[in-house]
């Protein structure tokens, strides 16, 4: 049966092991807080229930651009992804005027998991829903919610529109087992760059964690953790997003006040 690793998640950053209490390399102030190794759930049914527990007062939770947490992650000394925080976003309706075949689309909304698509054209976009691949309208997907193209957030070099139409295409209709992605983010992705890294299973996870996940609280206040596989870090990032960026500042402050309160305490025992 080969070997076995139990599924683990985590729920906020206090219970994420770090190399040193305080998350920081003690031989350099500056230096990353460590991370493991997770085997993450999918997030992708996460997001669809949250959607519907916030159906109803989804337009009492409008998208707040200044909740958000501008990132970005390396492999290695390589940065692959980043983002600013506050990026403009648009009505569904705005969006069919600007997407063409190929783009990558980003739905937010306040309190939920970013939901991405790949648009196809005729007003249709491709994405995974509720562990299936499906084709359906832009506006439909939307389900009001503002998006964006973010075509630009991952510096891997993009496949041809036509290859990036054609792999989102040929998924169509694939459900459960058949899946290779742990949410829309992952398959929307990989449909554009087609790149292994993006699907279940595609790095092995050993030895160094070559991922680090940069969390730019503002240009003087980072937080660095590291990952051995780049859908960890994606499912890591999504979480943050989901929560916004005054909840992980909460969290995080919280996880670093009580080890400096238990490191006092050992210190007097």
């Amino acid at each position: 049966m080969g070997n076995q690793v139990e599924k683990l998640t985590h729920l906020n950053y206090a219970e994420v092991p770090t190399s040193d209490p305080n998350g920081f390399d003690p031989e350099d102030e500056d230096g990353p807080r460590i991370g493991v190794s997770y085997i993450f759930s999918n997030d992708d049914d996460e997001q669809e229930d949250n959607l519907e527990r916030h159906a109803v007062n989804h337009e009492e939770k409008p998208f707040d651009p200044r909740d958000e947490l501008a990132c970005a992650i390396y492999y290695r000394d390589e940065c692959v992804y980043e983002t600013n925080a506050g990026a403009a976003t648009h009505s569904a309706e705005s969006l069919l005027n600007k997407c063409r075949p190929g783009d990558l689309l980003e739905f937010v909304a306040t309190g939920q998991y970013p939901h991405w698509a790949v648009y196809v054209g005729d007003f249709q976009v491709v994405h995974m829903h509720r562990a299936e691949i499906k084709n359906n309208f832009l506006t439909d997907v939307s389900q009001g919610k503002k998006g964006r193209i973010v075509n630009g957030l991952y510096r891997y070099r993009a496949l041809p529109p036509e290859v990036i139409v054609r792999n989102a295409v040929d998924h169509v209709g694939s459900r459960d087992r058949e899946l290779y992605w742990r949410n829309s983010e992952c398959f929307a992705a990989w449909c554009r760059f087609g790149k292994r890294e993006f699907k279940i299973g595609g790095e092995i996870r050993i030895g160094k964690q070559p991922y680090r996940l940069k969390l730019l609280f503002s240009e003087k206040n980072t937080h660095v953790l590291e990952f051995q596989s780049l859908d960890d870090v994606i499912m890591e990032k999504r979480r943050n997003e989901q929560i916004g960026k005054d909840a992980v500042t909460q969290e995080l402050a919280n996880h670093l006040n009580a080890t400096h309160e238990n490191k006092e305490e050992r210190f007097v025992n």
